[in-house]
């Protein structure tokens, strides 16, 4: 059930199919023992982290409307949370050239990508204050998801999963994307008067409600980490997108999700993207899933 809820995250249909096993011993951007291939292997801070980087994504006008505007979130929700997934795959357990000629591809697409907002702001997808806005959102939400749900980290650790994705995000072009937990206070602090309310926000989530996401029992979690994703936004922006109590997880919610997430977490997964890149660096296929 858990491999099939793995695959179910980032496979497509005749999409692409990646071999996270070669090049044999070429290193990733990131290394096998960072924070980074911790938390990444975890499907449930993947997908609670997710939801909540496109929330405070969204919550941002020009970000909202180029994601909104050139992609298929509101046709396709489950394609695009998949391309998403496998994005974040390669840029963290891929290897080296693979990530670079992947997140090449994505800069190209960016650069076609430009329009107004509703309110006559002009963006460009590759504009550099976008992109760091996304690249912080998205640190953010996958470190204080698995940091919440599955196992706690310490604030160095959490400064040093910043910083590890510092080289990705070079390459993405987020040039001044937070390297350190107060790095990310800071460009929150920043952000917080262009945010703004939309009813887009509250389509987002009621897309992410009723799509199905996962086989079986898994889909009975659903919408409980969907109100766990809300639970991580900063209160400040949740208030800001009037996402009151009634977003928020319940208590036994948090305690169900927190034991998936540390299941999931000793479980390795054979051929997930995880497990792959151990092999491909010459270590068991379970190597980061074992107790140290």
């Amino acid at each position: 059930m858990l491999a099939r809820s793995v695959r179910n995250l980032i496979e497509t249909p005749g999409g692409p199919r990646v071999d996270f096993t070669a090049p044999a011993g070429e290193p990733a951007l990131a290394a096998p023992d960072s924070v980074s291939w911790r938390v990444f292997k975890n499907p449930v801070a993947l997908f609670v982290g997710g939801v909540t980087a496109v929330i405070l994504e969204l919550a941002e006008p020009k970000v909202r409307s180029g994601v909104w505007d050139h992609s298929t979130f509101r046709t396709d929700p489950l394609t695009r949370l998949k391309r998403t997934g496998l994005a974040a795959m390669v840029t963290v357990y891929g290897a080296r050239s693979a990530a670079e000629a992947m997140i090449a591809g994505v800069g190209r697409q960016h650069a076609r990508v430009a329009g107004q907002t509703p309110a006559g702001a002009a963006y460009r997808a590759d504009d550099v204050d976008l992109l760091d806005w996304v690249q912080a959102t998205a640190s953010f939400g996958f470190m204080e998801a698995y940091s919440a749900l599955v196992a706690p980290l310490t604030d160095a650790e959490k400064d040093l999963f910043y910083a590890e994705a510092a080289p990705a995000a070079r390459l993405y072009g987020a040039l001044g994307a937070p390297d350190s937990r107060a790095a990310w206070e800071a460009q929150l602090a920043a952000m917080i008067p262009r945010l703004e309310r939309s009813e887009i926000v509250l389509e987002f989530l009621n897309l992410m409600r009723e799509t199905k996401i996962a086989p079986g029992a898994v889909s009975l979690l659903q919408r409980p980490l969907i109100r766990a994703a809300v639970g991580l936004v900063p209160a400040q922006v949740r208030d800001l997108l009037g996402l009151g109590p009634e977003w928020m997880p319940r208590p036994f919610e948090r305690k169900a999700i927190g034991l998936a997430g540390r299941i999931a977490d000793r479980i390795a997964v054979p051929g997930a993207p995880p497990a792959q890149a151990c092999q491909r660096m010459g270590l068991p296929a379970d190597w980061l899933y074992r107790k140290r």
